[in-house]
């Protein structure tokens, strides 16, 4: 079943042809990925970009437009009764096209003449760089090239088109976002509930992910769940959960129609902070909601970043952690001994939003380029914001023990960090706030009927209920 009216992706497609002018274009969905053995396969997702212009969720098609002929196509192979006996009913090739407003189909087989005839007549051929090695192969059957070089030789011009289109959210697709919010909050809400000394990161985690499963979908990514909140992708582990130190939870929902959610709450284990953490946790409490009051179109995202480094900075001076001239601290990278990340990204069917297509495509443009500075050149996005954009709030502070190691046997920084305090914060872990938020008009929203609690005061109120 398609998430949306047949009408969207006839507009979709139409506002890609203008945009692209000439040319065939090609657009991959996603194979069946086998696990460890053929028939034991990963659970199917569909390419983003395919659902986006095509709604199709099965596997084995290509979407072609023809631009210069103003013709669309869906290529696949219809499903044989093998296939059937053990994957019930599926609808033909031409019913799927159908569905989605696509007046012509072909088998695969066709496809290669299609492109060869395209290359024959000196006809642009316009495909996005492919993530999976089986469609790596694929296109450089097609075209003739190494499968290794089928990235580097994508269409910067499709990938330009498609970032521009998918980056602005149409109100049916901020609905569905919100409908994984929903999911969301539930799987959050849960796991601080389930936060408890003696109970294992995995237990929780498989609270949270029970919860996706039951409502017919799954996890946004594979879930972060642990006392180790400095290790960014910290996987959740058999470790029971211990008294007195923080769970750190980095999880989201994806909805059947996939589209995203994406939070990160930090739950004391023992129901309360010590002071030692409320100190932490307030300042990346205050970054978040700095972001919630100055996200605003026009704004460069970069500069919203910095403006969160040089708030961090002032308030780790505060309590000794940091000193010297804060201008001077985050122009040099200092900071980043606390924030060795980026702001935030966009999000939307892919939780990291079409990161796929080339980072420096999505977040980046002319004006703003990434940074080349350690911490700052984890930056996902910079560029100006835009009404219907969607991108995360997750300002963190992380204590480190490599990196603390590291700079201080360099003695870097030292005009800047105080590391003879620092020492005593080796075993703090880490702490990250993040939220979802909506560039409206004249600022922003962040997403979700119901917040997930994280002011200090809500969040140790929630526990002890």
């Amino acid at each position: 079943m398609i998430a949306f009216a047949k009408q969207t992706y006839i507009e979709r497609r139409n506002m890609l042809k203008q945009k692209m002018g000439s040319g065939l274009i090609l657009i991959f969905g996603n194979n069946e990925a086998p696990s460890n053995y053929p028939n034991n396969a990963y659970k199917f997702r569909q390419d983003s970009s395919f659902l986006y212009y095509f709604g199709q969720q099965r596997d084995g098609l290509v979407g072609v437009i023809d631009v210069d002929a103003d013709k669309e196509y869906l290529i696949g192979d219809d499903i044989d009764i093998e296939d059937i006996i053990w994957t019930g009913f599926v609808p033909s090739v031409h019913d799927l096209a159908a569905e989605v407003g696509v007046s012509n189909t072909d088998p695969m087989a066709q496809l290669e003449k299609m492109v060869a005839s395209a290359k024959a007549s000196g006809q642009e051929i316009h495909f996005l760089p492919p993530y999976r090695h089986d469609i790596m192969i694929q296109i450089g059957d097609l075209i003739g090239i190494h499968p290794l070089q089928t990235r580097n030789a994508a269409s910067v011009k499709l990938i330009k088109a498609v970032v521009d289109m998918r980056a602005v959210k149409s109100q049916e697709e901020v609905e569905e976002i919100e409908r994984a919010m929903a999911i969301g909050y539930d799987m959050h809400t849960a796991a601080m509930k389930a936060c408890k000394p003696g109970v294992t990161e995995k237990e929780v985690a498989g609270i949270m992910e029970g919860i996706c499963t039951s409502r017919g979908c799954k996890v946004s990514f594979l879930s972060i769940l642990t006392m180790h909140g400095e290790i960014f992708h910290g996987d959740p582990s058999l470790n029971p959960l211990e008294a007195g130190r923080l769970m750190l939870c980095d999880a989201g929902a994806e909805t059947v129609n996939n589209y995203c959610s994406d939070n990160t709450r930090v739950t004391p284990i023992s129901g309360k902070f010590t002071q030692k953490q409320k100190e932490i946790y307030s300042i990346v409490e205050a970054c978040h909601d700095l972001v919630i009051e100055k996200a605003r179109p026009n704004l460069k995202w970069m500069d919203m970043h910095l403006d969160v480094c040089r708030l961090m900075t002032d308030r780790l001076k505060e309590i000794g952690l940091m000193k010297g001239d804060t201008e001077e601290a985050v122009q040099a990278g200092a900071h980043a001994m606390f924030l060795q990340h980026g702001l935030g990204h966009m999000m939307g069917m892919d939780v990291h939003d079409m990161e796929g297509l080339g980072q420096v495509y999505v977040g980046f443009d002319d004006e703003v380029r990434p940074s080349t500075q350690f911490g700052t050149d984890c930056l996902r996005c910079g560029r100006r914001i835009q009404p219907g954009w969607i991108l995360t709030d997750e300002p963190g502070i992380y204590f480190i023990p490599a990196l603390i190691d590291k700079w201080k046997a360099e003695k870097k920084f030292t005009e800047f960090i105080n590391y003879d305090l620092l020492e005593s914060y080796r075993d703090f872990g880490g702490i990250r706030i993040e939220d979802d938020i909506l560039i409206t008009n004249n600022g922003c929203r962040v997403l979700g009927e119901k917040m997930i609690p994280y002011h200090i005061a809500d969040l140790e109120a929630f526990l002890q209920r």
